[in-house]
């Protein structure tokens, strides 16, 4: 009898590990668990009443590097090309970036001219942050937060306009809390094997050439016509949609409403999987499901694992998609994160009211959309966005190591571990199951 893999959770990181699972050549009984009664996770499109397409998560993908062209290769043998919507590099969404500081937008300057001219909100030119950069020794410590390391190396101005900035954007995050090592690793690399992060990310890009990197022609498109990001013709979700369209074709079992209530040891070293109205049995698990989650799922014996696993944080994001006449498209507004955090923690009204009166007002101050909205969605996504906080990689080594010498049948995927973009989630995905078919080591 062949071997059973089971993964839990049916988001884009646990139905690209089953994707790869059921394409191997010799491919192992696959059956994945879904708590609630749809697949994607965090990815999720609706239609308003006007036909627009609104996104409830993630919004568009990026395809650079490398797990940004596997996604493409993906989107390819799923069938989807004709759906891609890119955003091409001569577009001006591709070519404007704003900072919102002070009440007012500010462009970021671009081009290799704009480098050498004041920009406000910055008060110097931003070529004497890259001179600093250049000449700044190498940092000592094993890891540091991204503003102090934008501190350290950029300026005090760099660090709190633009590395705030991008925390708040990616991770709903306080770059004070946030690690440099684990959000932003390139840059934490850069500087380990060059000394300077600019020579580093410059020097890095001409030699990572060599490694074969996934070829296609949707992905040659990408590269000639320099997308910035993509979407789908149908929003964001046609993606795992079409992802749970192959694995039944594929034989997978895809089991839907059905929590997991626990993971327990066999004799023989294989799991017992309980759900709410019976259970199923494994040789190997991958589970997809947040850190937090599988820590309360684990038996007694890998207590250790459950108590590195637990101190895996994750914030708050509220998604308010707003529709304005004479508007062409919607508009979404993210809020949360810290600020969502302190509000909970003041014993604050958490109101959808609130929370459509802090988008429209920002709708109206930044893009000059005074009249209200023809047609408003909210929706609170508890818990969404893990946070790697100081001290990340050392939670990871703990988990790592554990799960190496109790030789345990499990290997982790999703956001909680090492990237939270849809890229990542599903690069999680393709390496846990390549670890269970026996192609990559386990960790």
């Amino acid at each position: 009898m062949g071997r059973t893999v089971v993964v839990l959770g049916g988001g884009i990181s646990g139905l690209a590990a089953g994707y790869h699972l059921s394409r191997a050549p010799c491919a192992p009984k696959v059956v994945l668990v879904e708590g609630s009664e749809r697949l994607g996770g965090w990815i999720r499109s609706v239609r308003g009443p006007g036909g627009a397409v609104f996104e409830l998560g993630p919004r568009g993908i990026r395809p650079a590097g490398a797990p940004g062209a596997r996604t493409l290769l993906l989107v390819s043998e799923l069938g989807l090309d004709s759906e891609v919507l890119p955003v091409r590099g001569d577009h001006p969404a591709a070519q404007n970036r704003f900072l919102y500081v002070g009440g007012a937008l500010h462009a970021l300057p671009s081009g290799l001219r704009g480098l050498f001219r004041p920009s406000p909100p910055f008060s110097k030119p931003l070529f004497w942050a890259g001179l600093r950069e250049l000449t700044t020794p190498r940092g000592k410590d094993p890891d540091e937060t991204v503003h102090s390391f934008a501190q350290r190396r950029l300026g005090p101005e760099v660090a709190s306009l633009a590395m705030d900035s991008l925390c708040r954007g990616v991770f709903a995050g306080n770059s004070r809390e946030l690690s440099v090592r684990s959000c932003f690793p390139s840059l934490f690399q850069a500087e380990q094997s060059h000394r300077s992060v600019l020579l580093g990310l410059l020097l890095g890009a001409a030699s990572s050439g060599h490694s074969p990197r996934p070829d296609s022609a949707l992905i040659r498109q990408a590269r000639a016509e320099r997308w910035s990001q993509w979407s789908l013709r149908g929003g964001l979700e046609t993606l795992p949609q079409a992802l749970n369209t192959y694995l039944t074709s594929r034989g997978v079992s895809v089991l839907r409403g059905q929590p997991v209530c626990g993971l327990g040891l066999l004799p023989g070293g294989r799991w017992k999987v309980s759900l709410g109205d019976g259970s199923l049995e494994a040789d190997h698990v991958i589970s997809a499901v947040p850190a937090s989650v599988l820590s309360k799922l684990l038996p007694a014996q890998a207590a250790p694992l459950a108590h590195a696993l637990s101190a895996i944080t994750a914030v708050s994001v509220v998604v308010v998609n707003l529709q304005y006449r004479g508007a062409r498209l919607p508009v979404q507004v993210m809020l949360g994160g810290s600020w969502l955090q302190t509000l909970e923690a003041r014993g604050g009204l958490l109101s959808r009211e609130l929370f459509q009166q802090q988008a429209q007002q920002a709708a109206a101050t930044q893009l000059g959309l005074k009249e209200p909205p023809s047609h408003c969605l909210v929706h609170l996504h508890k818990n969404c966005i893990p946070q790697y906080t100081l001290g990340h990689w050392q939670k990871l080594e703990a988990v790592t190591q554990f799960l190496a010498s109790q030789r345990l049948p499990l290997t982790l995927a999703g956001a909680s571990y090492e990237g939270v973009a849809v890229n990542d989630c599903i690069e999680s995905g393709r390496r846990a199951a390549a670890r269970v078919l026996g192609s990559e080591p386990n960790s």
